[in-house]
């Protein structure tokens, strides 16, 4: 069994297609999306069409909570991302709004070389991000409480993988915002076969300039446009 994770598509819909051209070639038996398909970019609309038509499993990532469910004020929180969540909520139509309101909080898959789960921050909170750098004991009590050989989480927008154990820890870095100071989008690939499941991390490159020009268009923060462009924060 042979499964892709994505994450992090933050309304980039330019890294969105490049990554289904790149999973046509390099076959795979399920894709998986760990959140957060809206926040950032400028096509959230239809990066929600197109994850709805494809079928894949998504999991609630933090910026789709946000935009799909009244949280408040925030406590007055104005940053970047808040400032395109709002935009977001008023570019979608209520059937999109809906599917992120319907999306669960994560999922597991039955593999050959065990059980796989997978959720965007914590087990039951999108908005908990799970730090992989934690040590090697408190990654060891979640991985026996989740009874998961994988467990894949997003959020970091920079891919990463760790084995403890008898597990293995991805994050598949982020499709339409990476962090990791190179542009393109994250992929992981990872192998359920043999005794020990294999991860492979890619980067996929795509038109990065038509998603900066996009941000520029509908006048959101430059700042997201030089990131996406950079791949990094700064």
């Amino acid at each position: 069994m042979r499964l892709a994770f994505i994450s992090d598509i933050h309304g980039n819909i330019h890294a969105l297609t490049a990554v289904k051209r790149f999973l046509t070639e390099n076959i795979v038996n399920q894709v998986i999306v760990v959140g957060d398909l809206v926040g950032y970019g400028a096509s959230p609309g239809p990066v929600i069409d197109f994850v709805k038509r494809e079928g894949w499993p998504t999991g609630l990532g933090s910026s789709d909570m946000r935009v799909a469910i009244d949280l408040g004020d925030r406590e007055g929180r104005r940053g970047v991302a808040d400032q395109v969540l709002t935009w977001t909520k008023k570019m979608l139509a209520p059937e999109q709004t809906d599917f992120l309101r319907r999306l669960p909080p994560g999922g597991r898959i039955v593999t050959p070389v065990g059980r796989v789960r997978y959720f965007h921050g914590s087990p039951h909170d999108p908005e908990q991000r799970l730090d992989l750098m934690s040590s090697e004991r408190e990654l060891e009590e979640l991985a026996e409480t989740l009874g998961a050989r994988v467990i894949v989480v997003g959020g970091s927008h920079v891919p990463f993988s760790r084995v403890i154990g008898e597990t293995t820890f991805v994050d598949p870095g982020s499709v339409g915002l990476s962090l990791n100071h190179e542009p393109g989008a994250d992929v992981v690939i990872v192998d359920c076969v043999g005794r020990k499941p294999k991860v492979s991390l890619h980067k996929v490159t795509y038109d990065y300039a038509s998603s900066a020009f996009d941000i520029m268009a509908w006048n959101l923060p430059p700042v997201i446009a030089d990131v996406i462009k950079t791949g990094r924060m700064g």
